[in-house]
């Protein structure tokens, strides 16, 4: 049955839709056809994954392939660093809870997975699923081929390696086409991370693999229409069609797995250095506010991020006791990534948190919309296509808004779904 907390969710759909239309370049044209088809595409999605009968057996499937993976990953990764990486201790250990360093038990993930996927791209198989995904775009919304390949390969690659994948019809995207490309790579999350995302929260969300999954896969359709609303398509302009023979290749399947090695350790190293330099930046802000104090506690990033995220926290359907801490968290994925949000989120004790708000907030935080991603947008896209940089740092921001906005869209329609749905 429908609650309250439901129509609240809707309500935060009506909201994000009608203030990306107030920002819109053109307010007199709304794409109806594509909000349906979004909306509808984002639903069944979700339907299909949790509600339909033995759904919970892909979950599970899902769910054991994550744990499979991280176990194998830990081998490798207890090779090389020994107890660092959680290998046997040399000391007794009074707190197993220490023992967890993101940098040997989450970052390690990402160069397998890049690898994997780079070798299931050369065998094709993740080359079809994307081909798949590109064609029911291109049926329900109206994309064009180049359009829907890329946004389809946002869900399982990361937002500069998907460009790669329509790299010769970069230059002749317009500039909706080339806005879209930008949301939809800030909205979404490459599969190397989704699987880190899922074993930080798999301790305290049932299901957490499959709902990273279909996070970021709803966060694609979501991202199209923001991304329309915002910089609608010129009549007669856009809808080139892309060659699905040419775009990202590896000449084996050893190169495969060495590019693949490579492109995840450059994605590692800027994980990285953004998580080091961010999270300092916000702690020297704190530093320079210890002076301040406001009700019953000082001044801080996080608190004043809080406040100001909790209506919009509370728009995707969230209960209001729990708007300020689930508004801290957009807060911290928005300037201090994702990353640093899912391990926040993880470290909440279920007793603290109600289940349908660790829910909304896994598919709200999953995208790379932050501010650091902004400078990694500029920067491959520059590369790509160096002579429409202009063009691209004239967008970069809106996007960021509307990437951001997206994963919100996302969480709401998981909102508006009975509770049942999901077993809660």
């Amino acid at each position: 049955m429908f609650s309250l907390l439901n129509l609240q969710s809707l309500l935060g759909l009506a909201v994000i839709v009608a203030v990306c239309w107030a920002m819109s370049e053109n307010r007199r044209v709304f794409p109806w056809r594509l909000a349906v088809g979004a909306v509808a595409v984002q639903a069944l999605i979700v339907l299909a994954l949790f509600a339909i009968p033995g759904s919970q057996v892909v979950l599970a499937a899902v769910t054991g392939a994550v744990d499979g993976l991280a176990q194998a990953t830990s081998r490798g990764t207890q090779f090389v660093f020994g107890y660092l990486a959680g290998g046997d201790q040399p000391y007794a250990v009074t707190n197993d809870g220490a023992l967890f360093t993101f940098a040997f038990q989450v970052l390690p993930l990402i160069l397998v997975i890049s690898a994997l996927s780079a070798l299931l791209w050369h065998w094709k198989i993740l080359k079809w699923i994307t081909l798949g995904f590109g064609f029911l775009f291109q049926k329900t919304m109206g994309l064009g081929g180049a359009s829907a390949l890329a946004v389809a390969a946002n869900i399982f690659l990361g937002m500069i390696e998907s460009p790669l994948v329509i790299r010769a019809y970069l230059d002749k995207l317009t500039r909706s086409e080339l806005f879209l490309m930008m949301v939809v790579g800030l909205a979404t999350v490459a599969g190397s991370t989704m699987v880190a995302y899922a074993t930080i929260l798999g301790p305290v969300l049932p299901n957490a693999a499959g709902h990273v999954l279909v996070a970021s896969i709803v966060s694609a359709p979501a991202g199209v229409l923001l991304a329309r609303v915002m910089v609608p398509e010129k009549p007669g302009e856009g809808g080139a069609h892309a060659d699905y023979s040419s775009g990202l290749k590896y000449d084996s399947a050893v190169d495969a797995i060495v590019k693949g090695t490579s492109d995840g350790l450059m994605v590692v190293l800027n994980i990285s250095a953004v998580l080091i330099v961010f999270v300092g930046l916000v702690a020297l802000v704190n530093v320079m506010l210890g002076g301040l104090w406001l009700f019953d506690g000082p001044v801080t990033v996080e608190r004043l991020l809080g406040w100001v995220f909790m209506p919009i926290a509370w728009l995707t359907g969230v209960e209001w006791s729990e708007a300020g801490r689930a508004g801290w968290l957009l807060g911290v994925k928005l300037t201090l990534t994702e990353f640093v949000a899912f391990i926040e989120l993880g470290k909440v004790p279920p007793a603290e948190m109600s289940e349908r708000t660790r829910m909304l907030m896994t598919y709200a935080l999953c995208g790379f919309a932050n501010i650091g991603s902004v400078g990694i947008t500029v920067t491959g896209l520059s590369v790509l296509i160096p002579e429409r940089r202009a063009e691209v740092l004239s967008l970069v921001w809106k996007a960021l808004f509307a990437g951001f906005v997206s994963t919100l869209m996302a969480a709401c329609i998981v909102g508006v779904m009975p509770a049942a749905v999901f077993g809660l």
